[in-house]
């Protein structure tokens, strides 16, 4: 992911709502979201490395990941960053407990922000720092730099979340947000000048790399909603919806999709 913005509510019968953005190079191969083997995880694939950026399960664990963005620091032989989601997703940790282990090896890989939600915690973490945060009720977000980093995108989702209330298509159409921002307001992340501007929008297009799923999610007590568009350079390629009932993990449950 290159964004995700979201807000968390405990107490509430939808204590998580997120929208999010994944941008990457369109040759890399993708499979869009949808039930992964055993019926238990719903997410993206990244069929280059295996792992995912953004999924959770049918008990109503969650994870999300972007990198950050400085050319510096990246590792090109390190492991896939896509593992981090998917690990918590199949174990049975706690964020905080998933994140102690994490934090021995987390400079392995490429910087990156991890998002964990267990149903009940909601934890951040940043890898180049080491820092892990515990959120306040109310809207957050986070892009390629730390969370909650005024960046022009990262405020203007938050502007989105804090004004379409539950409206999962309100939250999808901002995540399709293409305007570039003023040379003035971009961060300085290691990259031109050219490509600060290119990647300032909340939906990127260039011909090779790009928005390639936009995904909106309520999170409830009971319930689980998600909505995903997909993109090629030409547009907009499909749409799937999932709704289904949380449920303890050792049950089974049943799911629509479209």
């Amino acid at each position: 992911m290159c964004l995700i913005g979201f807000r968390w509510q405990p107490g509430t019968a939808v204590p998580l709502l997120v929208a999010a953005n994944r941008d990457e190079f369109y040759e890399r191969p993708t499979a869009p979201m949808a039930w992964w083997e055993g019926g238990q995880l719903l997410g993206g694939r990244d069929l280059k490395a295996g792992g995912t950026w953004l999924g959770l399960t049918r008990t109503g664990r969650f994870a999300a990941l972007t990198n950050h963005r400085d050319p510096a620091l990246v590792r090109p032989d390190g492991p896939s960053r896509g593992r981090l989601p998917l690990a918590f997703l199949e174990g049975e940790a706690t964020p905080e407990r998933f994140l102690e282990g994490l934090r021995q090896d987390s400079g392995a890989s490429s910087p990156f922000n991890l998002l964990l939600c267990d149903g009940t915690h909601l934890v951040g973490y940043e890898s180049r720092s080491d820092r892990v945060l515990r959120f306040e009720p109310g809207v957050h977000a986070v892009s390629n730099g730390a969370f909650d980093e005024p960046w022009p995108k990262v405020a203007a989702l938050k502007e989105s979340l804090a004004q379409a209330g539950e409206d999962l298509g309100a939250l999808l159409d901002a995540l399709q947000d293409d305007h570039a921002f003023p040379d003035a307001s971009l961060p300085h992340t290691g990259v031109s000048l050219d490509w600060e501007r290119v990647l300032s929008p909340a939906f990127i297009r260039t011909p090779a790399y790009g928005t390639r799923a936009a995904t909106v999610l309520a999170l409830g007590r009971r319930a689980v909603a998600v909505l995903e568009r997909t993109f090629t350079p030409q547009g907009r390629e499909g749409e799937r919806r999932f709704e289904f009932l949380l449920t303890p993990k050792s049950q089974g449950n049943s799911a629509k999709s479209s």
